[in-house]
C-alpha cells in the first residue's frame, strides 16, 4: 500500500523513497501519484476525471467526443466534484478546435494535453496564457517536434494502447529508452501500463509517470456503455488490432465492424471507401450506446488482463500499493 505521500522510484544508485513534489510529474501537476488518467473519447468524462483526480492522479476530461458547449458542461461539473487538479485532452485534429480551447480558458483550466495534430498550432497560445500543455507522441520525431513547440511534458504512447495510435508499431518496451535518450522534460508512458508492475518497467526504463487509459475506461466512473465495459473485462489474448492504417490508425476490439473494416483492407480498399464504410459516429455507437456488432470499440492490448469493473480509487489503490509493494522488497535486484 501507498504511505502517505510516499512512492518507491528508481534512481542510479538502487531504489529510493520519493515523496510528493520531488517525482517530475507529481511536481508538473501537484499531484499525489504520476499517473495520469487518460482523455479517452466517449469514457473521460466529469464522473471519470474527478474520480481520478479525487483519487491522488491527474484525471483528464476527453474533449474528442464533445461538442464544445459538452467541454463547458464537462467542465464546469468536474470543478464542483474534486478540488484537485484536472485538464482536458484535445485531439487537434477534431473540429472546432478555437471554440474549444476558448472554452478552456474561459473556465480557467491550466493543464492541457494535445494529441493528434501538430503540436506548433496551440502550445505557444496556450502557454503564454499560463497553460501547461503536454502532447501525446509515437515516435522520437514527433517527440522531438513536441519538444521544439515548447510543450512541459510529452506522452509516449506505445503500439499497445487503444484507440488512435502510430503507424511505426513501436511498443511502449522500446519507445521509452529512446525518448529517454534524446528528451530532458518530463515523459509519460502510456500503452499496455494497467498495473503496478507495469507501471514499475515504464518506470525503470526512464518515464517519470505513466497515462492509464483502458484500466479507467473499464472502471464504474467510466462514461462509456456497461456493453462496452463487459465486452473489455472478457476480451481475451488477441482480441484487439491495429486498423485503418490508410486513415489514421486505430486499436480496435474485433467485432463485426472490425471484421468488414479487416475484409475491406484486405480487398485493398480506397481512402474513400474506408471512410464511407466508417460513416459518422461508429465510436459512440458502440463505446457510448452498447452496440457491440456495427460500433467502434477503442480499447487496449491490457484488455485481456482486466477481470472486473472496479472503482477508480479501488484501481489505484492497487496499481500504487503493487507498485510499492515490488519495489519495496527489491524487485529485479541480484
Amino acid at each position: 500500500m501507498a504511505r502517505g505521500n510516499k512512492l518507491f522510484c528508481l534512481s542510479s544508485g538502487g531504489y529510493r523513497i520519493v515523496k510528493k513534489g520531488m517525482n517530475r510529474v507529481c511536481e508538473l501537476f501537484n499531484i499525489k501519484y504520476p499517473v495520469i488518467q487518460a482523455g479517452m473519447i466517449w469514457n473521460s468524462g466529469w464522473r471519470l476525471a474527478s474520480a481520478a483526480s479525487n483519487a491522488g492522479c491527474l484525471g483528464l476530461l476527453g474533449a474528442g467526443s464533445m461538442y464544445p458547449d459538452i467541454v463547458r458542461e464537462n467542465i464546469q461539473k468536474c470543478k464542483k466534484a474534486t478540488i484537485h487538479p484536472f485538464g482536458v485532452n484535445v485531439p487537434l485534429i477534431y473540429p472546432d478546435m478555437d471554440k474549444i480551447i476558448q472554452i478552456i480558458l474561459e473556465e480557467e483550466v491550466r493543464i492541457v494535453f494535445t494529441s493528434a495534430g501538430n503540436p506548433g498550432t496551440w502550445t505557444k497560445y496556450l502557454k503564454d496564457r499560463n497553460v501547461t500543455v503536454v502532447h501525446v507522441v509515437s515516435n522520437l520525431k514527433f517527440a522531438l517536434k513536441a519538444v521544439d513547440a515548447g510543450v512541459d511534458a510529452i506522452v509516449g504512447e506505445g503500439f499497445e494502447a487503444g484507440g488512435h495510435n502510430g503507424r511505426e508499431e513501436t511498443t511502449t518496451l522500446c519507445l521509452l529508452p529512446l525518448l529517454g535518450e534524446n528528451i530532458k522534460i518530463p515523459i509519460i508512458a502510456a500503452g499496455g501500463i494497467g498495473s503496478g508492475t507495469a507501471m514499475l518497467a515504464a518506470m525503470a526504463l526512464g518515464a517519470d509517470g505513466v497515462q492509464i487509459g483502458s484500466r479507467f475506461a473499464a472502471s464504474v466512473e467510466s462514461s462509456a456503455h456497461v456493453n462496452f465495459k463487459n465486452a473489455v473485462i472478457e476480451a481475451k489474448d488477441g482480441d484487439t488490432q491495429l486498423m485503418l492504417k490508410k486513415l489514421t490508425p486505430v486499436r480496435l476490439l474485433k467485432n463485426k465492424f472490425y471484421a468488414e473494416v479487416k475484409a475491406a483492407e484486405e480487398h485493398c480498399a480506397t481512402e474513400d471507401e474506408l471512410k464511407q464504410l466508417l460513416g459518422r459516429a461508429r465510436s459512440k455507437q458502440g463505446m457510448f450506446e452498447g452496440d457491440m456488432e456495427e460500433g467502434e470499440l477503442e480499447i487496449g492490448q491490457i484488455a485481456s488482463t482486466i477481470h472486473s469493473i472496479k472503482t477508480v480509487q479501488e484501481i489505484v489503490t492497487e496499481i500504487i500499493g503493487d507498485y510499492n509493494a515490488l519495489v519495496k522488497k527489491g524487485f529485479a535486484t541480484f
